[in-house]
């Protein structure tokens, strides 16, 4: 199982139809748990402290930490499954972390082992999940060597 935390609301319906469309299609061990944890009622760096606190709190110490942000490396689709199979074999707990608005602590960074970047654009954070979600279910597909992936 993968489990996904982000910050933020519940998602929104279009996000929903979207997440579910592709939740559907997702087989174990690529099902997905969902966290979703409060934004802060602060701003800027209280808020992005505040909310780095609650993720730290979610996660266990054998998790393999892969978080979306903007300053990490960018991974191909075939890389993202390469790295998910191998969370799998080595029977590690895979986490996969949205920070909020503010982005998170360089404490959250430091604990994550994968730091990685969608793209350069920056994206709604509603439309991030959607985006993971269809990432997860094409390295799914990948991995099973279906025609989903067409690169």
């Amino acid at each position: 199982m993968i489990t996904i935390v982000s910050v933020g609301k519940k998602h929104e319906d279009w996000v929903r139809t979207g997440i579910e469309r592709y939740e559907k299609r997702l087989k174990k061990p690529f099902d997905i748990e969902w966290v979703l944890l409060p934004h802060s009622s602060r701003e800027g760096l209280q808020a992005r402290q505040e909310e780095s606190e609650r993720i730290v709190s979610r996660l266990e110490s054998n998790d393999f930490v892969v978080l979306l942000d903007g300053t990490g490396r960018m991974l191909d689709s075939p890389a993202l499954s390469v790295l998910c199979e191998a969370r799998f074999v080595s029977a590690e707990n895979l986490v996969f972390v949205i920070g909020g608005a503010y982005g998170v602590s360089d404490y959250v960074k430091k604990r994550a082992n994968v730091v990685w970047s969608l793209s350069d654009l920056v994206f709604p954070h509603q439309l991030v999940r959607l985006l993971l979600v269809e990432q997860l279910y094409r390295a799914q597909e990948i991995a099973k060597g279906s025609g989903y992936h067409h690169a």
